[in-house]
């Protein structure tokens, strides 16, 4: 299963100069305090149920690293925590042969930050030099070819900082659960979806991502198994289908199988250690279970926290699985695809597909925000709001992630799950998708998470941020 929880290794920095009296230039005295004042802070602010920290108490000299011992010193520290990410904290010039020593023997994302430099002497001196410090150590990552993310030189209390950081919590996050992602392939594709073709060789070497392969014959084989075993959760599922949706005449006869269905696929994931699951859908489970439809199972299972792809989209899977992980778990991704235009508004687009929302990111007014099942299929619309808009394709091993950002709109009620969103300029948009690698496809989550998509795409060489769409 996914892991939202991030470890950060604090790396607070001094230059390797010999002591020098306080009033002076880059003084031992000044990096001191300002390491533990900086140190402090952030565990005290940052420090929640998502992140946790590793620091450098003990280590170098007064916690402050500024060699090569101390150095590796923090490197065995951070190794032995298993962190996810490092943070280097310039408390005057910084170290930049520590710094990037450091960062190239954990191989996790950094983050390079130098706090204001604020104290200044009346006769002209001044104890930091913080920024000017910053410059050499983002060089040496450079020269080391290590990708790094930063936050611009700022107060460690202001709106900045903090912005800056939550945001890299965010792309830590993504980095640490699409390294060795392990996807469950539940049956193939359809046969005409040809668009959605993966290069399972090509995944695993550019990404580290495992595909593990689950044929029908174990999927009826672990269905029966639930349906005989009748198990208390498929008892509560069903309750919980009854209860939240309106149900027409047709779908009350496949309840049971629905909610046997869904503990089935949350067995999946534990029996074969899976992350998310890709899987064949309309063309296959209503052949092998007499009419049952998995397209609201996928949506409940969603809203518990089990990612599903519909139709063998494994590409728009990595997509869910990153904006998941950009939320930090809080956020429930929708599979909306490129519909129709809006027959007035020349800009709105229909994000829609034939039911696997979950009824979480139900819209909660209008005529199209009741929740009900037609032959076992969710209908209503979604919450309103801005939504980041995203997929990951690839064409000739080239992989590209197209993140786009649109507000909901009015527009025609229509059947399943969907979304009416306005873009800026829909022609361009479209000519976009159409020049490709991208199909119909995508995947929404509510808020704008661009700025870390971005960020992300620094740490993967193999994939490219598809800017052509941005102002």
């Amino acid at each position: 299963m996914l892991n939202y929880k991030v470890k950060i290794g604090l790396v607070p920095l001094r230059r390797n100069t010999t002591d020098r009296p306080k009033g002076t230039f880059l003084t031992w005295h000044s990096a001191e305090e300002r390491g533990s004042r900086f140190v402090k802070y952030i565990e005290e602010n940052f420090t929640n149920e998502n992140v946790s920290f590793v620091n450098s108490k003990g280590l170098g000299h007064k916690d402050l690293i500024f060699d090569d011992d101390s150095a590796q010193a923090i490197i065995e520290r951070f190794k032995d925590a298993d962190v996810d990410a490092v943070f280097i904290i310039n408390c005057n010039f910084g170290n930049e042969e520590a710094a990037a020593d450091i960062a190239k023997a954990l191989g996790k994302p950094v983050l390079l930050w130098a706090p204001l430099d604020d104290e200044y002497y009346v006769d002209g001196m001044r104890p930091t030099d913080s920024q000017c410090g910053l410059f050499g150590v983002s060089r040496q990552m450079q020269r080391f070819h290590i990708p790094f993310s930063h936050i611009n030189c700022c107060e460690v209390d202001s709106d900045e900082f903090k912005e800056g950081f939550e945001s890299f919590v965010r792309v830590v996050c993504m980095v640490k659960n699409f390294s060795g992602l392990r996807i469950g392939q539940v049956g193939a594709r359809p046969t005409p979806f040809f668009s959605v073709i993966w290069n399972e060789g090509e995944l695993m070497e550019k990404f580290g991502i495992k595909i593990i392969p689950i044929n029908f014959a174990i999927i009826e084989q672990r269905m029966n198994a639930v349906l005989e075993e009748k198990p208390a959760e498929m008892s509560e599922i069903a309750d919980y289908i009854r209860s939240n949706y309106k149900l027409d005449e047709l779908t009350p006869q496949y309840i049971d199988r629905m909610a046997a269905m869904a503990v089935m696929y949350k067995r999946l994931f534990e029996e074969f250690n899976l992350d998310a699951i890709s899987a064949e859908c309309w063309t296959a489970t209503p052949i092998m279970f007499d009419g049952l439809a998995p397209c609201t199972v996928y949506g409940i299972l969603n809203d518990m926290g089990y990612l599903i792809s519909c139709e063998s989209d494994i590409h728009s899977l990595m997509t869910m699985v990153m904006l998941k992980c950009a939320t930090l778990g809080e956020g429930k991704p929708l599979f909306g695809e490129f519909t129709v235009r809006h027959p007035e508004n020349k800009n709105a687009e229909l994000l829609w597909h034939c039911g696997p929302f979950p009824l979480s990111q139900k819209a909660q007014s209008g005529i199209d925000s009741e929740a009900r099942l037609v032959n076992q299929r969710s209908w209503f619309r979604a919450k309103d709001g801005r939504y980041t808009i995203a997929r990951l394709d690839q064409e000739s091993g080239n992989y590209m992630i197209l993140p786009l950002v649109a507000d909901t709109t009015q527009g025609p009620q229509t059947h399943g799950t969907y979304i009416w969103v306005e873009f800026d300029n829909l022609k361009a948009v479209e000519d976009r998708l159409l020049d490709g690698p991208y199909i119909h496809h995508f995947v929404e989550m509510e808020g704008d998470y661009r700025k870390e998509i971005k960020e992300f795409c620094k740490y993967y060489p193999s994939l490219k941020y598809d800017s052509a769409l941005e102002k």
